[in-house]
Parts: C-alpha cells; structure tokens; sequence
C-alpha cells in the first residue's frame, strides 16, 4: 500500500516521469491522499464508468479488468510509482456529475473497508474524486494528462 500518493496534471509522460525521485511538488496541480493502492483505484475508477454501478465489483473482477493503469517509468526498488491514468477515465471523471462522484466515492470506501478495515485511508474520499475530476476537466481544457505518483 502507498504511503502517499499525488495525482497531478502534466502536459505529457515524460514531463511525469521527470518528477519520478522528487515527486511533483508546487509545480504541477495536484490532489493528495494517504494509504490507497493508486493501480487498483485507478482501475476501480474506470471500471465503474464503463459500468455504473453502486456495488464494488468482485476483486477476481477488478483484478481482471484492462487496461490496468499504466507505468510512465518503470518500477524499481524503491516503491516509487508513477502512473497515466486511461484517456478514457480522465474524460469520464472530467464529465462527472455530482451523483456520479458521491456513488464512486461510497463504492470505492465499501471496497477499502472490506480489504484493509480499520487500516483503511482517513482521507475523504469524495473530496479527494472531486479533486480528481477537478484536474481531469482541467486537463481537457489544456490538452495536459492525468498521472499518479506514489511512494
């Protein structure tokens, strides 16, 4: 499990991946949350656009689901991960209701309290979505992309 992770904008991957050993700090818009895996939310994310739904999915389903998130640099040892989020997803949260966002976020919480308990992330998960779709819109309107840094 990340210990901290940053979904930021950038205009492209290798701009992300500049921020790979000193994350992306005040230069780039961001919003930050604490103990998630930001590869299975991503996937959790873009699985429940394609396929509303107020039920968590099985996790031999989301484990299953493509495409996974994917690496702008590769991982080593040091539990440093940057990911792109799916054009796709980063449209769908662009284009999010309000409705649509609190479902995500009650879903999204129901699947970390089963999996992790009381080790579950006290960060507010829809404001954290809402910071997400936030950068999402923003990236449309400046052809920037959405990343996720985690250590």
């Amino acid at each position: 499990m990340a210990h901290d992770i940053i979904f930021f904008l950038a205009p492209d991957d290798e701009t992300a991946a500049s921020t790979r050993l000193r994350g992306p700090g005040e230069d780039f818009e961001s919003v930050t949350c604490r103990f998630i895996e930001p590869d299975t939310a991503i996937a959790e994310w873009d699985m429940y656009f394609e396929a509303p739904s107020a039920e968590a999915p099985p996790l031999e389903q989301l484990y299953a689901w493509r495409p996974w998130p994917e690496y702008v640099t590769a991982p080593l040892n040091d539990g440093i991960e940057v990911f792109a989020l799916p054009k796709r997803l980063t449209q769908a949260l662009g284009k999010a209701t309000s409705a649509e966002l609190e479902e995500l976020a009650g879903r999204w919480m129901t699947r970390l309290r089963t999996e992790d308990g009381d080790d579950m992330t006290d960060d507010d998960l829809l404001a954290v979505l809402q910071g997400i779709a936030r950068l999402a819109a923003s990236a449309a309107n400046t052809d920037g992309c959405l990343y996720s840094w985690s250590f």
